[in-house]
């Protein structure tokens, strides 16, 4: 049985050092450092070296020479979990559901205790263990600001043997991430190809991969993130970048394999098909370096076993055990869905230095909580028993910290206008949205104060609203942060009349459609639908026409400040939107590729990336809510209210 470990306020640095020292070129070196002390592993070696810039021809393994040779079989149990985004307990409006991570504590020391004396159990992350929940708020928006990293400090009471760099924990910049690394993780972070930070250190504060011993099976792990939604080349880190995980992985895995008995690539890529032909037959998305990419390339590297973790899609997969979409030519692909809906469980045995040929891979998924991406919640999911020490010693005091900040009364809700979490998912896909329209006509008035001039439209993507508010009554800064959880930065941008007629007209076939809101749901309105659907500030107004298919949709009377915009071509509007949508939108295709998120037809999205954008320093969410403090209130009378800016018919 493992003890769990109090979260200290102030806790000892388990940083791993100071950078390492580079190997040469093709080549890479083992560190020896000391595990997690709440995890499984008899030794770890750390890899470093430039895993990204070129094939790597060997791994000094000396250290790994001298340890005593082992044969036989070995059993192994990994229970792991992905973009959890601190949801270290659920929402308050889950009754029962509360105490997730203290959940996978629960059965990670049950099965520890329990593992026979051949039986190796791990604990991992995915990735993407920062950003939605106000748990955020103890990280900081500065490394001197930091008070704890919440989802680091829990892992590392709880024994996580390893983690993967996500996208979304570099939101605010490697500064905070290295802080919170440095200060709360004692276990490795990993990505092989991120490169370049300038605060975050490769070699220091993450490693490309790693070599774990336990019970004298050699376990290889190499990190992978996506290229996707990860922000690179920011004016804060103008030298971060992110290599291709395939080519990484061609560099890294064969000599990786080579001196281990199974690797585990820890992949925060998101699955997908990497045809896009089978991906649009089979409803999910192309991601030509997704993890069936990434476990087709693996299993023509080496014929050692290999099991592709997957992360960042918040995909819920083999429910019913592997098919074949999760078993890719004898590698397994295996995800937990996301923001604690379930965690998984994959179990092999395998012959020390043996093949993929000697061995029978098995997955388990257990639900925890429904999420918009996973199952809708069932009262078996309420009753998983969880420990209850842990959440008490480890879990507890992170949100006493928070707690205070998050029950500040920042404003009132009038009950004037239907801002109810029910209609506000439905109206961000499917129309006007009086949330966004309050939003959206927020981040003008604050706009007012920009050292770069006043806004004169503003932008707000669909996506970035993830709840509606409360009936009328206080509203507080935790309601505020449920509604906005991306921690999204602002930028200004010039935009001419003809390419913001271009906008609006590609925002069209973006909307979800009446047809589509059936009893299936697909897409579901309550969860993401990634097509990039947009909500403008008060000055733009216009009317989408439907028609018969998204492909036909068009638009009529598009007018800013009560004029024709097809009369204003030529001129330049001053436009504030998020990063988010200045990088792209990602898959929501402001980024000419095309839309995807079952829209029919092959229309390519407005390409944002190509209009010259000015860096605010400012967070979308704090300008809301500071407006939302200047005003007092969010209702009718402040804005939060169908004005027919948008008309659909």
């Amino acid at each position: 049985m493992v003890a769990a470990m109090t979260t200290d306020p102030n806790p000892p640095t388990p940083s791993f050092g100071e950078a390492a020292e580079s190997p040469e070129p093709g080549r890479l070196a083992l560190l020896r450092r000391t595990s997690n002390p709440h995890g499984s592993l008899d030794a770890l070696y750390l890899l470093t070296g430039a895993t990204y810039a070129g094939q790597i021809t060997a791994i000094d393994t000396e250290p790994l020479d001298a340890l005593p040779a082992a044969t036989g079989a070995r059993r192994l149990r990994v229970l792991h979990f992905n973009d959890l985004h601190n949801y270290l307990r659920a929402p308050d409006d889950e009754p029962g559901a509360t105490p997730l991570f203290s959940r996978i504590v629960h059965h990670y020391l049950a099965a520890r205790q329990a593992a026979a004396a051949d039986e190796v159990v791990l604990l991992l992350s995915g990735g993407d263990d920062h950003t939605g929940t106000p748990l955020d708020e103890l990280l900081g928006w500065t490394a001197d600001a930091l008070l704890v990293d919440p989802a680091y400090a829990a892992y590392s009471a709880a024994g996580v043997d390893f983690a993967t760099l996500g996208n979304h924990d570099l939101d605010r910049g490697g500064a905070v991430l290295a802080a919170g690394i440095r200060t709360s993780a004692t276990f490795p972070v990993l990505s092989a190809n991120v490169h370049g930070a300038d605060a975050l250190v490769a070699d220091r504060d993450y490693f490309p991969g790693a070599i774990a011993v336990a019970r004298g099976l050699r376990i290889g792990f190499v990190g992978l993130t996506t290229t996707i939604d990860t922000r690179t080349a920011t004016p804060s880190d103008p030298r971060l970048a992110v290599a291709s995980p395939l080519a990484t992985l061609r560099n890294i895995l064969p000599a990786l394999a080579a001196a281990t008995d199974i690797v585990i690539v820890m992949s925060h890529c998101g699955y997908g098909f990497d045809d896009p032909d089978a991906a649009r037959a089979a409803g999910v998305d192309y991601l030509p370096e997704g993890d069936v990419a990434i476990a087709r390339l693996a299993a023509t590297l080496t014929d050692r076993p290999v099991v592709v973790l997957g992360s960042h899609s918040h995909t819920v997969l083999n429910a019913n055990g592997f098919g074949e979409h999760t078993l890719i030519d004898g590698v397994p692909i295996i995800q937990a869905g996301g923001q604690g809906s379930h965690f998984g469980e994959f179990t092999t045995t395998l012959q020390l230095r043996g093949s993929r040929a000697d061995w029978t891979p098995d997955a388990t998924l257990h639900p925890l909580r429904g999420t918009p991406r996973g199952p809708a919640r069932t009262s078996a999911a309420t009753t998983v028993a969880f420990d209850a020490q842990f959440e008490r010693d480890s879990i507890a005091p992170l949100y006493l910290r928070v707690q205070q900040r998050m029950d500040e009364t920042v404003a009132v809700q009038d009950g004037s206008a239907e801002l109810s979490r029910a209609a506000t998912l439905l109206q961000r896909y499917t129309g006007e949205c009086a949330l966004a329209n309050f939003i959206s006509d927020a981040l003008i008035a604050r706009s007012g104060g920009f050292p770069q001039g006043k806004a004169d439209l503003a932008i707000v993507n669909a996506t970035a609203i993830a709840d509606g508010l409360t009936p009328a009554g206080h509203v507080t800064f935790a309601d505020l942060y449920r509604m906005l959880p991306f921690a999204d930065c602002l930028q200004l941008c010039r935009i001419r009349g003809f390419e913001l007629l271009a906008i609006v007209r590609n925002n069209a076939p973006r909307i979800v459609r009446p047809d589509e809101r059936g009893e299936r749901k697909e897409p579901d309105p309550g969860g993401y639908v990634s097509r990039g659907f947009l909500h403008f500030s008060g000055a733009l107004r216009y009317t989408i026409r439907l028609n018969a298919s998204a492909p036909d949709a068009s638009i009529e009377d598009p007018a800013f400040g009560g004029i024709a915009l097809e009369t204003l071509l030529d001129q330049t509007f001053n436009v504030v939107f998020t990063n988010y949508l200045g990088a792209g939108g990602y898959r929501e295709a402001w980024n000419g590729n095309p839309i995807g998120a079952g829209v029919a037809g092959s229309i390519a999205g407005f390409d944002m990336r190509a209009l010259p954008r000015h860096d605010t320093g400012l967070v979308f969410r704090n300008e809301v809510i500071a407006h939302v403090r200047t005003v007092g209130l969010i209702g009718a009378a402040t804005g939060a209210k169908l004005d027919r800016r948008l008309t659909v018919v």
